[in-house]
């Protein structure tokens, strides 16, 4: 709300200058005022369509221009448009819009020297418009690549820091099962032995032996449930992806959840394989998309399961995405399952992440 507030206020300021200007003139007729009124108003949606909004100014512009024959101020809605135009990477556009209004105020003047100067200075106007908006979009760029850098850099960070912490536990594990098992193992042995021998002989067994029989029997018992415990990952699953896609939808992402098949319940690798690949693949739609929708689509098949996520987002199959670390993560997920990865743009437009996930390789 608040932007859409400030593009119609910017739109009412342009509109009052050029009206302004325009009321100087005698000759400026009401046609002329509606001609401005809508290409001002025209302004006020450059965000969500700039190429609409340059098409709209140029043509009522220049049409302005061919009537009126006004001053340099008149052009103010069509450079604010040629700006954005070319911020939002349109920038043949731009030049196109620019040159048929410098064209159409050059040959409609009258041919004096003051009219010479003034298609001059409106060029010089129309070049800054494209050069600006083209620097806007670049800097935006770098802030975006910037701060997707710092992320990725934290995200590896944790991840790293994970990996150490289980690679330490199985370690520690590790050396608990190879000297103390085995110890308490012998001296529990040894001791079972003891008490039966004792008892075949009809003797008393001593309470001490029978005292080692016992502990040693409980230690072995609460070493295998801490060897279990420091065994087990940490990253336990806080949910399905039934609730990745309201989480999605919550923070403003249109997302579709669709299910094929015999809904069951998996292997613990795949299960955690298919949560990960859709928290991903919903994380980076969020982040590179845009104002998209999203689809997730899983099959339950009988010897594989198959997570698809399709959105309608920016992604051009011309130019498809270098991959990050977490395409890399989640190729690494699939392959370690024997299944396959394929994530690229589509050939309508959008991205697709689909990966098929066979379920005797899990077992």
């Amino acid at each position: 709300m608040r932007r859409w507030l400030a593009d119609g206020v910017l739109a009412l300021v342009t509109g009052a200058l050029v009206v302004a200007t325009a009321a100087v003139d005698d000759g400026t007729t009401a046609l002329d005022y509606a001609l401005i009124a809508l290409s001002c108003a025209a302004l006020a949606c450059y965000r969500t369509a700039p190429r609409a909004v340059l098409a709209v100014t140029t043509v009522l512009g220049t049409a302005h221009v061919v009537h009126a024959h006004p001053g340099p101020l008149a052009v103010l809605p069509v450079l604010g448009a040629v700006h954005t135009a070319a911020r939002a990477g349109h920038r043949a556009l731009a030049a196109a819009a620019s040159a048929v209004l410098l064209t159409g105020y050059a040959l409609t003047q009258p041919g004096t020297q003051q009219t010479v100067e003034r298609a001059a200075l409106l060029t010089g106007w129309f070049l800054c418009a494209v050069v600006t908006g083209m620097a806007d979009r670049n800097w935006r760029a770098y802030l975006r690549a910037t701060e997707q850098r710092a992320l990725e850099a934290e995200r590896t960070r944790e991840e790293a820091a994970r990996r150490r912490a289980g690679e330490e536990r199985l370690r520690i594990a590790r050396e608990l099962h190879d000297s103390l098992t085995h110890s308490i193992s012998i001296v529990k042995l040894q001791a079972g032995v003891a008490v039966h021998l004792a008892r075949k002989r009809g003797e008393e067994v001593p309470p001490a032996l029978l005292a080692i029989q016992s502990a040693s029997g409980e230690a072995m018992r609460e070493l295998r449930s801490t060897l279990r415990v420091l065994r087990t990952e940490d990253d336990e699953l806080p949910g399905a992806p039934a609730q990745l896609v309201e989480r999605a939808r919550a923070a403003g992402l249109a997302t579709a959840l669709t299910v094929t098949g015999a809904e069951r319940p998996l292997p613990p690798e795949v299960d955690k394989a298919m949560y990960r690949i859709v928290q991903e693949a919903l994380t980076n739609a969020a982040r590179h998309a845009g104002p998209a929708t999203v689809d997730v689509r899983l099959d339950y098949g009988t010897d594989a399961v198959t997570v698809q996520v399709d959105d309608d987002g920016t992604a051009d199959p011309a130019h498809p995405p270098r991959p990050g670390i977490g395409l890399t993560g989640m190729r690494e997920r699939t392959t370690a399952l024997g299944g396959t990865l394929d994530a690229a743009p589509r050939p309508e437009g959008g991205f697709r992440v689909r990966a098929r996930l066979p379920l005797e390789e899990a077992r």
